[in-house]
Order: structure tokens, then sequence, then C-alpha cells
């Protein structure tokens, strides 16, 4: 199925890690869970508009390597014999200045009782004075599909310690993966987010706006369902530990 659109290790760095846990002189544990109106990545939603249960554990060096586990609970109807997601990932972030950074990591999505959608993926994302540049390439999605994911977004602080993250996104395909009504096809789609996040009562909480470009029959043919692709408002409220 499609992978999600926040990358786990990216991500955690991205904020301050000052609920994290000191292991020592070089290491740092952080582990995060959060409740989703809805799991949606890269505009799909992966639980047909149910909410979605999340966590992570990441383990950081100071080098800038780090390793983790990211899981949410899945729902893609028609029997799938799997309910959860599990996405183990590795990587390297490099802080190059106080305004840029440099984030690699390979991540593995697996599901347990059907590994026919288990996949690898390469990601990479430039951050430079707020500006996102990045892309995610799986040579292995779906058994046999290539597909890249590219990406460039805008981080920034508003008034009232409230963040604002807009990203628009584009997802390319080997093969025509997406069929409309009248018989015609394609093999990209294009996505967007618009993000609003605050920290209240030491509780982290986010509304997004996302959609998509995809008609409700292309989303039918592909997810099964009209309505996991059109626009949603997204809630959460999460902990860093």
């Amino acid at each position: 199925m499609t992978p999600r659109n926040l990358i786990a290790g990216g991500l955690l760095f991205c904020a301050p890690l000052a609920h994290a846990i000191d292991l020592g002189e070089h290491f740092i544990l952080e582990a995060k869970a959060g409740l989703f109106s809805d799991y949606r990545t890269r505009g799909i939603s992966q639980t047909q508009n149910d909410p979605a249960l999340q966590g992570s554990l990441t383990l950081l060096h100071s080098s800038g390597l780090y390793v983790g586990l990211w899981s949410s609970n899945v729902d893609f109807g028609f029997g799938s014999r799997t309910r959860q997601e599990q996405d183990y990932y590795a990587g390297h972030f490099w802080q190059i200045s106080d305004d840029v950074t440099l984030d690699t990591s390979y991540i593995k999505y697996v599901y347990p009782r059907q590994s026919a959608l288990n996949y690898g993926e390469y990601h990479m994302e430039l951050r430079a004075w707020g500006v996102l540049l990045g892309g995610n390439y799986s040579d292995d999605f779906n058994r046999d599909q290539s597909m890249l994911y590219s990406y460039i977004g805008y981080v920034t602080q508003l008034p009232y310690d409230t963040g604002l993250q807009v990203r628009y996104g584009r997802n390319d395909y080997k093969d025509p993966s997406w069929f409309s009504g009248d018989g015609g096809s394609r093999g990209a789609y294009q996505e967007w987010e618009v993000k609003f996040s605050r920290t209240m009562l030491s509780l982290d909480w986010s509304l997004s706006y996302i959609d998509t470009d995809l008609s409700q029959a292309e989303c039918a043919n592909y997810m099964g369902f009209e309505d996991v692709c059109t626009a949603t408002v997204v809630m959460s409220i999460g902990k860093a530990f």
C-alpha cells in the first residue's frame, strides 16, 4: 500500500529533543506517542478515514547516526489480514550549520500477516532556512513497482508559539496505476498539506488540511474506496518522552 508521508527518522529531528532520555555521553533515546483522527500518508488514508494510534522509539548517537521503529494501526479493507504497519529505519542526520541540515535514511515498511505488502525505501531531506527539499525512492513497491516521491515544503514559527508547515508532493510510479472512469490512466499524482502545531498542557497538538488531485474514480480503482483520497482535516494529540 501507499507509504506514509511523515518519515519518522527525519521528523524526530524537526522538534527539540527536550523530552529525550539521556543514555550517557553519546546516546539519546526518544519515545513518541500520538492519537490521530486519520492516518494519511501522501494524501491517502491508511485507516479508511478512521482514527490511528501511532508511536515511535528512536536511538540517536552524537555522531548523527540513528535507528528506530515507528508503528500505526491500518485498515485496508477487503479482507486484508494486516492491521498494523511497522516501519524500521536507520539513517544519519547531519547538522551542517544552524540553519542547514541533511537527513538520509533507509526505511523498511512491514505489514504483519501480509508480507506481500512489505517494501523498502531510501529517503533524503535537505532543510535550509526553513525550506524543505526531499525525496523517497523504492524499487520493490508492490513487489515489482518502482516509485519516487518528491516534495518541497516550508516550516516556520508563527505568533503564540504556533508552528506552520506546508508541503507539496508528487508520487511517480514506473507503471500507470491510476485509472479514471473514462478509461484514462496515469502514473503520477500530486498531494499537499498545510499543518498548524502547538504545544499546550505538555502535549503536542496539530491540525492539518490534506488533499490530492486524484478523482474519486481513480481513488476507487486503486484503493477500493472513493473517499480515502479526498480533502480532509486531520487532528492529532501527542506526547514526547
